[in-house]
């Protein structure tokens, strides 16, 4: 097969100029009219490179997010709430205004009800809007905390957290901290207070908190921290994952 010394060297200039959409030029050709001026295929290489970029950015955002694995507000069955939760409503999060708002989201119920199914959902719909977002489940996030501050990386970390757009804390329910952890976990929803958005979601009341922090007494303002400018949401009730199990043994 002959070599194209054009298209060499287009595809050279495009690694040179980090333009990799340009080195695929015949698929563009192939996809506009034949007699489509120069400064149309120029247009159309353009846009397929920003969009190139846009998908690369959009997958080191979700890389970096976290997400122990992928699930969307559309696969989120509403009926499960019996009204709680309205369409309306979940659209309106689902705009991430409430991210450039800096208001948290606390999503407060019993096992199988979807809390951690909404919570990345949200946090795809941020990661598509070009939102920094990192998904942490709260125990293991305590313990990275208490390791990197005893290898003096903790200021790094800190850092990390403090500037994601969007902080989504899981399952702050079924460990306890001891008072070093309290003090990390307590520090880094103040860190946060007013200036970046936290999702939170839990199995266990606000007044029951005091079973998770030694520190008993920084419960009531972590508390307050947490809901100032937010949105509580009572999703208690039947468990869907329960539910599910049943349906598939045929009971």
């Amino acid at each position: 097969m002959a070599v194209d010394p054009i298209g060499e060297q287009i595809r050279l200039y495009a690694r040179q100029l980090r333009l990799p959409s340009f080195s695929r030029y015949p698929d563009i050709l192939r996809q506009t009219p034949p007699n489509a001026r120069f400064d149309e295929l120029l247009l159309e290489l353009m846009k397929a490179e920003c969009t190139q970029r846009q998908e690369n950015q959009n997958r080191k955002r979700l890389k970096a997010a976290g997400f122990p694995y992928t699930k969307t507000l559309d696969e989120l069955d509403l009926n499960r709430y019996n009204g709680a939760l309205s369409k309306l409503f979940i659209n309106e999060l689902a705009s991430c205004r409430f991210i450039g708002e800096k208001k948290n989201v606390v999503m407060v119920a019993n096992p199988g009800r979807g809390k951690t199914h909404m919570a990345i959902g949200l946090g795809l719909k941020a990661c598509e809007l070009g939102m920094s977002v990192l998904f942490k489940n709260t125990a293991t996030l305590s313990t990275e905390l208490s390791e990197a501050r005893d290898n003096y990386m903790l200021g790094k970390l800190e850092k990390r957290l403090r500037q994601a757009d969007l902080l989504i804390l899981d399952e702050m329910s079924y460990v306890s901290f001891d008072r070093f952890q309290s003090e990390l976990l307590f520090k880094v929803i103040s860190d946060r207070s007013e200036r970046g958005s936290v999702i939170v979601t839990t199995n266990l009341l606000f007044s029951e908190w005091t079973e998770l922090f030694e520190n008993t007494a920084m419960v009531a303002a972590l508390v307050d921290r947490l809901t100032f400018k937010s949105y509580v949401l009572d999703m208690n009730g039947d468990s869907y994952r329960l539910d599910q199990t049943l349906k598939s043994r045929g009971q």
